[in-house]
């Protein structure tokens, strides 16, 4: 609630955000809360905030046309509000998964993304730009077990990739190891030098 005194506020609006909009998730409401915000003028921005589930506007009674202004477009924003794309910190908590997962899962493509979307950060001059997600997609996500199974084959993938660097260190191991030991031709011409050198030495007399 904007911070006046109640008696001062006289003029007052509500729209309820439907389940389908929040996905369950107070992140998520929050993030809708924002997103309507910054269509809304400097002036009118802090006159709207989420209270149990329900967007409020609340304004003095001689701010009726800024009341108004502001009703109208929260009404335009709220038509279309099940369809707003899915920001990173909403499908995290949407799913209950981990940045970690989120970004792997996006990468391989379990996860696809439904655009992307620059924003300014606050009180900064530099941008940032993130991947968004189709809030129908992420609904079907949470009404099925696929995160689940994800998880399960990124830990067999996770063993398996263990597995084979194992065994890849192993045999490189052995190959170093083979290269190190002498030949069998390198033994046999060392112990002909060795004969050999026998011989020159009976020749002379002095195994005689």
């Amino acid at each position: 609630m904007p911070k006046r005194e109640q008696n001062e506020i006289e003029l007052l609006r509500t729209w309820t955000l439907p389940s389908k909009a929040t996905l369950g998730s107070s992140v998520r409401a929050h993030g809708i809360l924002l997103e309507i915000r910054a269509r809304l003028p400097i002036s009118s921005k802090k006159s709207l905030v989420l209270e149990s589930g329900e967007l409020v506007l609340a304004m003095a009674s001689e701010a009726k046309t800024e009341f108004n202004a502001a009703a109208g477009v929260v009404s335009a924003a709220m038509k279309d509000i099940e369809s707003l794309p899915v920001i990173p910190r909403e499908i995290q908590d949407i799913l209950t998964i981990k940045p970690g997962e989120r970004h792997r899962w996006l990468a391989d493509g379990r996860l696809p993304s439904a655009g992307t979307r620059t924003v300014r950060l606050a009180g900064r001059a530099r941008q940032i730009t993130f991947h968004v997600f189709d809030p129908r997609f992420v609904e079907e996500l949470l009404d099925s077990s696929a995160v689940d199974e994800w998880r399960e084959d990124d830990v067999a993938a996770a063993a398996e990739n263990r597995r084979r660097a194992a065994y890849k260190a192993k045999l490189t191991r052995s190959l170093k190891k083979g290269s190190s030991s002498p030949s069998p031709e390198a033994g046999s011409a060392e112990t002909s030098t060795e004969l050999a050198g026998w011989e020159e030495f009976g020749r002379d007399g002095f195994l005689r």
